[in-house]
């Protein structure tokens, strides 16, 4: 081979042992969501993900308090520390050993990519706050007049913390806590933690049924000792209409957890809410209600009550369906129950 070409091929050996050290080059930028997926996976997250994993996607719910490992703090990471992959996978199958489930038999994949994305987009690379819960579209007009609470919500202040080092002021936010907050907040934050379990029995399984039994006995759960059973369960009612059980699907999946399946509002969260959620079976509220004033109420919520505004939520026919289905199940509105129809209260 002559020189020149020797040469050549030296030069060329030399150039691709240069570019073989030198590092590679960064992967090309994700292209950030469409808003139209990212909104679809707020919704989503809003909906089935914030209860453990938090509004703001930093785990900081009562839920998560309780599971062992803690849900994910995705504010906390970026995207290059977990992979999109993992995360579909995660969401599709759920993790074992977590209270992570897997999805897969709820949402479809189009939707599962959407909250993965939401999620990363949204917390692990914005650090945005997404929704906050207290607001005038979530039926909060002026949440700020509970702002004496604040700090036992927000756990500045503990809620067990002696009452003669608080001020007058603390003390009237520890009662407004403690009536109007603490059904969600729970006991918030506390200096005494306290027992994570107490054996002592509250109430008295019948058939003499003890936490323990091997094998298993028969619990008693349909009766007076467990009273508020009795009211999570969906009326069986034959003959239904569409709409009618288009307003029993929507009445189960929104409205229950306050009003209870059976609309007497007795269930465990409707009896502790104060101002209690309305009894749909009493013949004297709803014998003086109108359609009209609680499709208002069910659009605007109900000032200084638990009642939220559902008209971001629910559409005219969707309410619609609901006063059908409250009409078949609970009580006539507007008019006086039919004799023999009236709901019985255990």
């Amino acid at each position: 081979m002559r020189l020149p070409a020797l040469l050549g091929m030296l030069g060329l050996l030399l150039s691709l042992a240069a570019c073989s050290d030198r590092p590679a080059p960064p992967p090309a930028a994700t292209a950030a969501p469409k808003a139209e997926v990212l909104e679809a996976g707020r919704r989503i997250y809003n909906f089935r993900c914030y209860f453990c994993h938090g509004y703001s996607g930093n785990a900081e719910t009562l839920a998560s308090t309780y599971l062992n490992p803690r849900p994910r703090d995705f504010t906390k990471l970026t995207p290059d520390q977990l992979s999109r992959e993992k995360m579909l996978d995660a969401v599709t199958h759920g993790r074992a050993g977590t209270a992570m489930k897997g999805f897969a038999d709820i949402l479809k994949p189009d939707e599962i990519a959407a909250v993965t994305d939401f999620v990363r987009h949204e917390f692990m690379l914005s650090k945005a706050r997404n929704t906050s819960y207290h607001t005038k579209e979530n039926g909060w007009a002026d949440h700020d007049r509970y702002a004496a609470a604040f700090p036992f919500a927000t756990g500045a202040i503990k809620l067990d913390t002696p009452a003669e080092q608080l001020s007058a002021e603390q003390r009237a936010g520890r009662q407004l806590f403690m009536t109007a907050c603490v059904s969600c907040h729970d006991r918030a934050k506390v200096e005494n933690e306290g027992a994570p379990w107490d054996a002592r029995a509250l109430s008295y399984p019948r058939m003499g049924f003890q936490p323990g039994d091997w094998p298993p006995k028969q619990v008693d759960g349909v009766s007076s000792a467990t009273p508020y059973h009795l009211h999570d369960r969906v009326p069986k009612l034959p003959g239904l209409t569409a709409l009618e059980k288009r307003g029993e699907h929507l009445f189960q999946q929104n409205c229950a957890f306050c009003h209870a399946a059976d609309g007497t509002g007795r269930n465990w969260i409707g009896t502790f809410l104060e101002p209690h959620p309305r009894d749909l079976t009493s013949p004297e509220f709803m014998s003086a209600m109108t359609k009209e004033r609680m499709t208002g109420v069910i659009k605007e919520g109900l000032p200084n009550t638990s009642m939220p505004a559902w008209k971001s939520v629910l559409n005219d026919n969707d309410i619609e369906a609901l006063l059908a289905y409250i009409e078949r199940a609970f009580h006539p509105i507007g008019a006086a129950q039919p004799p023999g129809t009236a709901q019985r209260k255990p």
